[in-house]
């Protein structure tokens, strides 16, 4: 399973874990990333055994784990161990990977993200417009992720802010 580079439609139902960083990547970082998340993901196991896993870096600001749970469960330990390569590389660049108080949306065609009551405070005083798309950091599986994962305003968590 590499989603990373893969043209094709994924039927499984993988386990996904979003890392939504608060800013986009440079090159250079999504170099690194790259290689660091490919060498992890290489060796990651859980109880000894491998974990048929893969990754992307969705619109250069969201790293996206995939796990393949059919094959092998994710063990607390292996999702520990995870956690560990992640924090380092949010701390390595400061990308704030592990604060969940923020929201991301796509306003005139490019990715923005706000602290999440910034965020609130210019929907209700309308200086976001209902023409955005709004992510969804909550999806859990790989077909949760494929069409939810970037929503219309309306269709998404966001509209239901008063």
């Amino acid at each position: 399973m590499k989603i990373e580079e893969s043209n094709i439609v994924e039927a499984e139902d993988y386990r996904v874990i979003i890392y939504p960083a608060s800013r986009a990547f440079t090159t250079k970082e999504a170099k690194v990333i790259t290689e660091k998340l490919y060498d992890f993901l290489a060796g990651w196991a859980a109880h000894g055994k491998p974990l048929s896993s893969s990754f992307k870096i969705e619109k250069n600001q969201f790293i996206v784990i995939c796990v393949d749970e059919e094959k092998e469960m994710a063990s607390g330990c292996s999702i520990d161990a995870l956690g560990k390569i992640m924090r380092e590389i949010d701390e390595e660049y400061q990308l704030g990977l592990f604060d969940r108080m923020k929201a991301s949306f796509i306003e005139n065609g490019e990715v923005k993200t706000l602290k999440l009551i910034d965020f609130k405070n210019k929907v209700r005083s309308g200086e976001l417009s209902a023409e955005i798309e709004v992510f969804d950091f909550s999806k859990n599986t790989y077909l949760e992720f494929l069409g939810n994962f970037l929503l219309p305003f309306n269709r998404s968590w966001a509209a239901g802010i008063k």
